[in-house]
Order: C-alpha cells, then structure tokens, then sequence
C-alpha cells in the first residue's frame, strides 16, 4: 500500500491491481482494513478505527482509492462522487488496437447483468424499456500508441458499472487483460490495464482545491508507454 495524501479528514491510497477495497467471498484482506491498521499504529489510536469508503474500484483496476477519515468528510464526499459536482476522476488505459478517432466523446445506455457481474451497452429503443438502462458518458483522448496497443486518458462524465470495460470495448478497443470484455489474453498479475490515475476535488472541510495522482503500475509496458507523460 501506498499512502499519497493524508491529514486529519482524509487518506488517499495507490491500490495495485491485486486488492480488494471491502471483504468479499475470497476472504482476503481488504484495502479498508490495511488503512485501518495503518493508522491505528501510526497515530496509536485505541479502539476501533474510523474510515469511510465513498466510492469503490474494481478489483482488477488499480489507481487511487480515497477514504474518509470522519463522518463528517465521509458525508460530503459521498454527496460528491455521487453528483459529480467538485470531483474529477481520470483513468489511464491501455488499450488494444487504436481507437477510430484520437479523441472522443462516448455516450451509450449500459444495462448491468447481475448474474454476470458484466454491463452491456443496449439501443436507446430498448433502454426506454428497461428501467435499470443507464445513459453513460465519458470522454478519451489518446496519449500514445504502440505496436499492439495504445495509452487512452478516460475522463469519466457519469459513473456506471463497468462504464470504461464496457464503452471501450464496444469501441473494438478493449482494455488489456479484460478477458470478461473481450481482450485477447489475461495479464500475468491477474489485472486489467486499467488505472485510476488521478482526482481533483474540493476538500470537504478546507473548501481548498486538491489534485491528487497516482504512479503507474509497475511493468515494462506502463513503463514504456507512460514514459515522458
């Protein structure tokens, strides 16, 4: 784990692409109870810990995790990452193949399939039917591109399940790994080239203006591809 920001309201944390941010049926230890201890030990705190999760990241996905540490931070957070107003996400993807335009906007209706844990992008016609049919948004610039694969900036505009997998594969341009998503090959880390690279809020007790960004995954590909960015 690594810690990127930290006071007395907040915590923001660089997740690798092997954890897990709450418990789950794997039993594994969760990124919630990691920040638990760690800063429990660090401020030597008795007692159980407080910290809030306002939002969540895939377990393939790496990137940044912010965390609450008062309920006070956690209630202004949630209101914003569920808004949109005052937080800005930026997700970096690796990319097969290269996109029909070098930047773009993206809007299509996703419908989640809960047995498949999987999103599909479905006509207009039919999300008019189907009420769990969410209009999704988000825009992408490419960075660079390689031999076999491109670096895209995603900026999300809604905040849907699996909104980046979804849209960028349904673009013919999955993201490497997302064998779920139709990518060619799995990674050797179980991942997916998916990472929350950076997020821009308003503090929610300062009012101050914060940018956080997280380093990339620590492989020869992000190395070569992000290198210079």
């Amino acid at each position: 784990m690594t810690v990127i920001y930290e006071d007395n309201h907040i915590i923001a944390v660089s997740k690798t692409c092997n954890e897990i941010v709450q418990g789950d049926k794997t039993g594994d230890t969760p990124l919630l109870d990691t920040v638990k201890d760690y800063i429990k030990h660090k401020y030597n705190k008795p007692g159980e810990v407080f910290l809030g999760l306002p939002h969540r990241l895939d377990r393939p996905t790496s990137g940044i995790v912010l965390f609450a540490r008062t309920s006070k931070a956690l209630a202004r957070l949630n209101e914003m990452f569920k808004s949109h107003e005052q937080m800005h996400k930026t997700y970096w993807a690796i990319v097969q193949g290269v996109p029909p335009m070098e930047q773009a906007r993206l809007e299509n209706y996703i419908e989640k399939n809960e047995k498949q844990n999987k999103s599909y992008i479905v006509s207009p016609d039919t999300a008019k039917k189907h009420k769990e049919a969410k209009l999704a948004v988000l825009e992408y610039r490419t960075l660079k591109r390689g031999e076999r694969y491109s670096l895209l900036e995603v900026q999300l505009l809604t905040g849907r399940h699996h909104q980046i997998r979804c849209q960028l594969a349904a673009l013919g341009c999955p993201v490497k790994g997302d064998l779920k998503y139709g990518a060619h090959r799995s990674n050797p880390d179980g991942g997916i080239c998916l990472h929350a690279r950076k997020i821009e809020f308003v503090h929610p007790v300062s009012k101050e203006p914060v940018s956080l960004t997280a380093p990339v995954p620590d492989s020869d590909l992000w190395a070569v591809l992000a290198a210079d960015l």
